[in-house]
């Protein structure tokens, strides 16, 4: 969740560029830096590793004087967080910033080496500058070569570019990463979100999905992702609150939205994108391999995690797991073996049954390791190891963004696990490593389902409740679908383990149930579609989350499709819990129930 902000001015931008940034800290970052086009028609850059207070030091001692200029607050993804990873990136020809992950910067890269390009940083933003440039050399327009380039990129991205001697033109693109446009009086603003823009006009336009614009100060062309020029709708934003959900209805549509930027910043947090090689931060004196058992404790969402996890621990780590309810786990005495480590997750870090349970290992002496996503909570400074899940502050209640980034910190951690326990060679590290690098790029692409599923919604939303079936690592995710229809539209829901249907809740299936199947096609596919069948037998209406492969082999199903992508089975579950956060939201929003902050339940629960 890097910050960008871009402005077009009248006077000299780069104080007002580092106030947008300041506005910007809430999202977290490791570097920050400023670009602008100098009166000389030159690019300069001023860069800074920490936090921005060195940007301002830099800057004073070093003014930059342009009426255009651009700025970012980096996470670190590819590439330590040193100055010269930091953004902007840029050539004699353009400097640029960028939000995500570009997957197929390897082969770009060694492609413009080849053609005599110099590389200074680590990072995969860096081949986008030079790509541009290329075509620039080759004789295109900056719009031109801009677009050239982003049809060669594969992967999540938000851009905002600026070129030398173009003192009038701003250029920006998103594609699974958040962009907006600002508009002023004879200024214009590009920003990742409405607060970053906010200081300097209220009046701004969305970027939809696959769109770029050639911004002048005298207003901004849009394109879309077919290159057809576009109008998109002005928006007027009033006061942080509303900046703060966009063009959302809600916080929690929105952070449902923001999940490929948050998920490209927590993979970028466990995965080397130049070796293609996994690793967990901050071990400590933690000796994964010494390791022969793992308890997994977790309430609510965050158990479902868990449990996925347990899947992938086993089957790739090949080491026995145990998913525990923190509210349980204390009371039930287990077994903790001396070469046990307990592994805890929390959303928020001050879960009071988690943290308890966190206390009950310590005081046994087993290792803690902890998947958090607030820095500095309770479990962050009392846990022996952290995972940080880098979701960003999520406000609505029913966790979607955390939830993901939850599962994908625990996939990085199976990886690792693996490697050091000699359960995986380097080829098998590499695919993995490849599979949570595209997954922003598919879970953008899991997005373009929400049409179907607030069909779905207000048809669901009619019924009297709802079943949940899956195998494998999609049971408990079908525990989680139905947890997210309870939690925000107050009906009634149930996930089951597919072939648990028999044994009981089959009895609940006529035309009037619905059942929400999450079957992709993997080595389970048949055997759950034979469940389908026999809900299909018995006229219960069936909703098909799968990806292409498998709606290909139920074509003979009268079933509702809801499409994700192909992809690899490590990553499959986080895919799959898109459409199920959306037709929990759009089910809540024909029930007319308050979506972000639902009946009885609060985001923290501090009690036991």
């Amino acid at each position: 969740m890097c910050g960008i902000i871009g402005i077009l001015g009248k006077a000299p931008v780069a104080q007002r560029v580092l106030e947008s940034l300041k506005r910007l800290e809430y999202r977290g970052y490791d570097s920050a830096g400023i670009a602008s086009l100098e009166p000389n028609g030159a690019l300069e850059r001023r860069r800074a590793s920490g936090k921005i207070i060195n940007l301002e030091a830099v800057l004073a001692s070093a003014p930059l004087q342009g009426h255009t200029g651009i700025g970012h607050t980096r996470w670190a993804t590819h590439g330590a967080p040193t100055e010269s990873n930091a953004h902007p990136h840029a050539t004699e020809k353009v400097a640029l910033v960028h939000n995500g992950i570009i997957e197929n910067f390897r082969p770009l890269r060694a492609r413009l080496m080849a053609e005599g390009h110099r590389f200074t940083s680590q990072t995969d933003t860096e081949v986008i500058a030079h790509l541009i440039t290329s075509h620039i050399l080759a004789g295109m327009d900056p719009i031109a070569a801009s677009e050239a380039a982003i049809g060669e990129l594969e992967g999540a991205f938000a851009l905002a570019c600026i070129f030398a001697d173009a003192p009038d033109l701003m250029f920006g693109a998103r594609r699974g990463s958040p962009l907006v446009i600002g508009i002023g009086d004879g200024e214009m603003f590009l920003g990742s979100d409405a607060i970053a823009v906010a200081p300097f006009t209220q009046t701004i336009i969305y970027l939809e999905e696959g769109d770029s614009a050639a911004l002048t100060r005298a207003g901004a062309r849009i394109k879309d992702d077919k290159g057809q020029p576009v109008t998109r709708p002005r928006a007027q934003v009033m006061g942080a609150a509303a900046a703060e959900k966009g063009n959302h209805r809600h916080f929690m549509q929105k952070e449902v939205y923001e999940q490929p930027e948050t998920l490209a910043r927590t993979v970028g947090r466990y995965v080397d994108g130049f070796s293609e090689t996994v690793s967990i931060p901050d071990l400590g004196a933690l000796d994964l391999a010494a390791i022969d058992q793992i308890f997994l404790v977790a309430c609510g969402t965050a158990s479902y995690a868990g449990r996925v996890a347990e899947y992938w621990l086993e089957s790739l780590a090949k080491i026995p797991v145990e998913c525990d309810i923190a509210s349980e786990f204390r009371y039930r005495s287990p077994v903790l073996g001396p070469k046990s480590a307990a592994m805890f997750i929390s959303q928020s870090g001050e879960t009071a049954d988690t943290l308890a349970a966190l206390r009950y290992a310590k005081q046994a002496g087993l290792p803690t390791l902890s998947v958090l996503n607030v820095p500095q909570s309770t479990m962050w400074r009392e846990t022996d190891c952290v995972l940080p899940t880098l979701a960003g502050p999520e406000i609505g209640v029913a966790s979607t963004k955390a939830f993901t980034a939850q599962l994908t910190a625990l996939a990085a951690f199976t990886i690792a696990l693996a490697k050091a326990r000699g359960t995986i060679d380097a080829d098998a590290e590499h695919r993995l490593a490849r599979a949570l690098i595209e997954m922003p790029r598919l879970v953008a692409q899991a997005l373009q389902c929400e049409p179907m599923a607030q069909q779905l919604g207000a048809e669901i939303a009619k019924s009297v409740g709802c079943l949940f079936l899956g195998r494998g690592v999609y049971f408990p995710l079908a525990l989680e679908g139905a947890l997210k229809l309870k939690e925000i539209s107050y009906l009634h829901a149930e996930g089951y383990a597919a072939g648990e249907l028999k044994h009981g809740p089959i009895a609940l299936v006529d035309e009037n149930m619905p059942v929400i199947v999450l079957a992709p096609k993997d080595p389970l596919f048949e055997k759950t579609m034979s469940n389908v069948e026999e809900v299909h037998a018995r006229g219960g209406k069936i909703i098909l989350i799968s990806d292409p492969p498998g709606h290909g082999a139920s074509e003979h199903l009268n079933v509702r499709r809801l499409i994700i992508p192909s992809c690899d089975g490590i990553v499959s579950p986080i895919v799959a819990a898109i459409p199920i956060q959306l037709i929990a939201y759009h089910t809540a929003l024909s029930r007319g129930t308050d979506v972000d902050q639902p009946r009885n339940l609060a985001k923290s629960v501090t009690v036991e």
